[in-house]
């Protein structure tokens, strides 16, 4: 029977923890899709990590007042002696999305985004909420 870690949740929290490395998933994986967001006057700016994605494999979409980023990344890994034969044979392919609320207010036009190195940088501009108006409709009384 396993029994919680005194510091952790879980024994396989201890075992499997940070100082091992994640088996079968190449370095930088877990640093996927990291995201900051930074507040100006005007505008939201957020940066997030995607190490090993090209922008070809990137994209954003506005829908219904979210914004979706969408990576897919295809590498492998190949060693071979010197006869061809394979001693280590490592592929990683998949794909991850991040939605974050933006508001209806805000057309896709006016998003701008930039990838460099790994790194998606997007201006998302602040759009006051409009207050909804409650139209008082009435229901009319016979008698």
């Amino acid at each position: 029977m396993l029994m919680p870690s005194i510091f952790r949740e879980s024994l396989f929290d201890d075992f499997f923890g940070s100082s091992f490395p994640h088996f079968g998933v190449e370095p930088g994986r877990h640093e996927m899709m990291k995201t900051d967001i930074k507040e100006t006057a005007q505008s939201y700016e957020m940066t997030m990590n995607l190490p090993g994605v090209k922008k070809e494999d990137v994209k954003a979409e506005l829908k219904d007042g979210y914004l979706t980023i969408q990576a897919s990344s295809n590498t492998e890994n190949n060693t071979q002696d010197d006869d061809g034969r394979y001693i280590r044979r490592e592929r990683y392919m998949g794909s991850c999305s991040r939605s974050f609320y933006v508001g209806t207010q805000v057309s896709q036009e006016e998003i701008k985004a930039r990838f460099e190195d790994g790194i998606l940088k997007l201006l998302i501009p602040k759009k006051e909420a409009k207050p909804m108006v409650e139209d008082k409709k009435y229901i009319a009384i016979e008698g």
